[in-house]
């Protein structure tokens, strides 16, 4: 009488270590594939992962950081980029962004990471803001946050700023005549500030 349990186990144990069945609905996923390595072994990361960009800094690398904690948080080649007096402003780029303009880049000064330029519409500013929104679609996303100021460059154009609630950092938008977001930048002053980069 108690053998049926047992026979029942064995039919189960087998039927748990039988060979797969043959065909497209068994087939083993495949791999999925590495990052480039770049020469040196380092990874050729191109954008940074959702949420990272803050009012603090790059993910674990805040404001204030070494050039080598930017690198790596970043995980990936950054170049090999140096000031050209000791504690000039520089930017670190990622290396498969050198040959066709940058999406991202980390500006260094005073030997401390400071600020990061975004050139890129793939890329969300702390707060949702993006390349391409308008300055109505800023407006619903950061309210009252938003401080205008007209550009210096373009006409009609402005720069829309938005301080952190608790950070030192501040955003930077900069629109076009038409209301366009074209880049934003995040960083301390005075370097979030500067208009033209390092000069």
């Amino acid at each position: 009488m108690r053998q049926a349990p047992i026979v029942a186990l064995a039919l189960l144990f087998a039927a748990c270590k039988a060979p797969p069945a043959s065909g497209p609905a068994a087939a083993t996923p495949a791999p999925e594939p590495e990052p480039a390595a770049a020469p040196g072994g380092s990874l050729r990361v191109d954008l940074p992962a959702a949420g990272t960009i803050g009012f603090e800094g790059f993910g674990p690398a805040e404001f204030g950081a070494s050039a080598e904690e930017v690198r790596m948080a970043w995980g990936g080649d950054l170049g090999d980029a140096a000031p050209s007096e000791p504690g000039g402003c520089h930017y670190l780029i990622p290396a498969t962004q050198a040959k066709q303009g940058y999406k991202i880049a980390f500006m260094i000064e005073g030997g401390k990471f400071v600020r990061i330029d975004v050139a890129s519409g793939q890329i969300a500013a702390p707060g949702g803001g993006r390349i391409g929104m308008s300055a109505a679609e800023l407006q619903r996303l950061y309210g009252n946050a938003l401080s205008p100021m007209p550009h210096k460059y373009v006409e009609g154009g402005h720069y829309l700023s938005v301080a952190g609630d608790a950070a030192p950092g501040r955003l930077v938008f900069e629109t076009d005549a038409n209301g366009k977001v074209t880049e934003w930048r995040v960083g301390v002053p005075p370097q979030v500030d500067y208009i033209e980069g390092c000069s």
